[in-house]
């Protein structure tokens, strides 16, 4: 049974790599527009089983990983900003504040079609930054493809204050704690 990352994300794919089983990577199609009336954690739940299965139908026979992360904050998402200025914003009004970043993961079995679900939520404290320190921070490095414009694997890490949470690889965007758990389910061994 072929192993499916449903993702086209380096980060991602990065952190699959920590376990050293093969895996093949596809890319899913879906629009990841929440839902009226939709909480957060249910948006990324939702969307990381609509990657899966966006893929499905070209891998009959494997297990599929989707992934989806949604940063929140009193009813505000912070999405992926994608420039400078909005990366920029978003982190003006995340200083000081504890954001959490809500990340899910589904495994699909496409032989059986048993799906399992799980989101794994970190509580992420950002520090009482300056607008010169923002600006510095999102020149050097450019995190305009991260849910809430910060990179903890990077040096992102020095604009935190705390991050607990169940599992460190959630915030990257995998959690590979859940991920094992869900892949030995399934029957797969790790080491």
């Amino acid at each position: 049974m072929k192993l499916v990352l449903a993702s086209t994300s380096a980060y991602r794919k990065m952190l699959l790599e920590r376990l050293c089983i093969p895996f093949d990577t596809d890319r899913p199609e879906t629009d990841e527009t929440p839902l009226p009336g939709e909480a957060p954690p249910a948006t990324a739940e939702r969307l990381a089983a609509e990657k899966a299965r966006a893929v499905a139908g070209r891998w009959p026979d494997a297990l599929i990983i989707g992934s989806d992360q949604v940063a929140y904050l009193d009813g505000e998402v912070f999405g992926k900003p994608g420039t400078e200025e909005r990366a920029i914003s978003q982190l003006q009004r995340m200083r000081g504040r504890t954001i959490t970043f809500h990340t899910a993961l589904a495994l699909l079995n496409t032989r059986s079609g048993h799906l399992q679900v799980e989101g794994v939520p970190t509580q992420v404290s950002f520090r009482e930054l300056s607008d010169d320190e923002i600006r510095r921070y999102v020149a050097k490095e450019r995190p305009l493809d991260c849910a809430g414009s910060a990179k903890s694997e990077g040096l992102g890490i020095a604009l935190l204050d705390a991050m607990p949470g169940d599992d460190p690889t959630a915030l990257i965007g995998l959690p590979l704690i859940a991920l094992s758990r869900m892949l030995r389910a399934e029957g797969l061994e790790l080491p």
